[in-house]
């Protein structure tokens, strides 16, 4: 068991200021922080209210009357600790654009169209053995205006949150062999390859289910030497 935090670990996450990802110029510390001890409040609440997780609630599938537009897709994986254990009955949250790549967001006006059977937003609880799944539709890749003809690479949104609200991780799944990493200033905000490889799901064959949905598997690792890139580190 680990009881020394790894600092060495926040290597992995993405850098506050990365210039090309023009976002991070206005939002990245101009100062030094300040580290704030955590008060019992802090520590102990408030407590998230798992109990609100309906059934179904991680099928993006099923929450209108009609099927979705899209390539039905399976993501699933295990919330580790960093020694590798399954983390249980943590709040795994997804959001995501549609196929066409566009979200349901005011803000989103690009010319790509919405899908009436597809909100984009689901939530589970991880197992006793740490374990997630989620049934979506594929997302699309979508321009998003930070440099000349930029395109985001097909992405799902993932947060985690321990048992209050201060213990919230976000970050990002890809998808094997997108053509856009090379070119994406937030993909590449995290420094170091192999950290940024660990945002990306692996193609899982033998949960794929036949006739049904493809099937892609996603790791989250909370901290250490392997832990998984997270954007509010």
């Amino acid at each position: 068991m680990t009881f020394i935090y790894p600092t060495e670990s926040n290597k992995a996450h993405p850098l506050p200021l990365s210039p090309e990802y023009k976002s991070s110029i206005k939002r990245a510390p101009s100062k030094p922080l300040i580290p704030m001890r955590h008060t019992l409040s802090e520590l102990t609440g408030p407590v998230y209210g798992h109990e609100t997780v309906r059934e179904g609630d991680n099928d993006l599938t099923t929450q209108h009357k009609g099927e979705p537009l899209g390539e039905r897709i399976i993501v699933h994986g295990h919330v580790r600790d960093e020694d590798g254990r399954g983390v249980a009955n943590t709040l795994v949250e997804i959001w995501q654009a549609n196929a066409c790549g566009r979200y349901v967001h005011v803000r989103d006006q690009h010319p790509a169209p919405l899908d009436p059977n597809f909100t984009g937003a689901g939530r589970t609880v991880s197992d006793a053995s740490g374990y997630y799944r989620f049934v979506s539709i594929k997302p699309g890749a979508y321009p998003w205006g930070n440099h000349h003809n930029a395109w985001r690479p097909a992405h799902i949104h993932l947060s985690v949150f321990g048992h209050s609200f201060v213990s919230r991780l976000v970050t990002q799944m890809y998808f094997p062999g997108d053509p856009l990493f090379p070119f994406d200033p937030i993909f590449n905000s995290v420094p170091d390859e192999k950290a940024r490889m660990r945002m990306v799901s692996s193609f899982d064959l033998e949960n794929t289910k036949p006739e049904w949905a493809l099937c892609y598997r996603f790791d989250i690792v909370l901290r250490g030497k392997n832990a998984t890139p997270m954007e509010n580190h």
